[in-house]
């Protein structure tokens, strides 16, 4: 694990006690939803990348063999806490992202929710998902980027120091274009909140 991504992962550490509460905002706003939505379409071998504090547990279709990773312990703890108290027959692993060790093609569908405004190297996290997951299998994710905008998306620009600081996400990320860089061809992406909370599905296209 490199430099930079031991410094988020230790931030990450620092604020699991508190990663809930300050999520809150974002649940009370649809996130919740979002996350329901996401869950109905997991079938098969499935992968969630950056597991966390295990907000997307609770909606695991009971009929998926399911992995999920995160490369803070502390925040995985709090998952495995409630993966047993929900009964959840769920494996999860404490991974770095951006070097999975699982086999090429292993998983049908890999999903993410408000994951890759943290990975450190966003491009080598897609590619390592892109490698991972079958060939025309599916990823789905629902993720906060920079605004279009040209007054809120300098707005996030003079913030995303701040919040790196605090917690390790960047609030001005441009991951559908990250997603297109990482070599990614057959990409649908949806408007959830205005232009900053977007629905992105990928077919892997190999």
């Amino acid at each position: 694990m490199n430099k930079e991504t031991e410094k988020i992962k230790k931030r990450y550490d620092r604020v699991s006690k508190i990663y809930d509460i300050l999520e809150q905002p974002m649940e009370a706003m649809a996130l919740k939803k979002w996350r329901l939505e996401v869950a109905k379409e997991l079938k098969g071998k499935v992968l969630e990348v950056g597991v966390g504090t295990g907000k997307n547990i609770p909606y695991y279709p009971d009929d998926a063999i399911i992995t999920g990773i995160d490369f803070s312990y502390r925040m995985l703890a709090k998952a495995i806490v409630k993966t047993k108290k929900l009964n959840k027959n769920v494996e999860l692993i404490q991974m770095d992202a951006q070097n999975m060790s699982f086999d090429d093609n292993t998983f049908d569908i890999v999903f993410t929710t408000c994951v890759f405004c943290s990975v450190p190297d966003p491009i080598k996290g897609l590619e390592e998902i892109r490698r991972v997951c079958r060939p025309n299998g599916k990823i789905i994710m629902i993720e906060h980027v920079r605004s279009d905008n040209k007054v809120l998306g300098l707005v996030m620009d003079l913030f995303n120091p701040l919040t790196v600081n605090l917690y390790g996400a960047n609030i001005n990320r441009r991951t559908v274009e990250n997603v297109k860089r990482a070599g990614f061809t057959n990409v649908e992406v949806t408007n959830l909140t205005s232009d900053i909370v977007k629905k992105i599905v990928i077919y892997n296209v190999k």
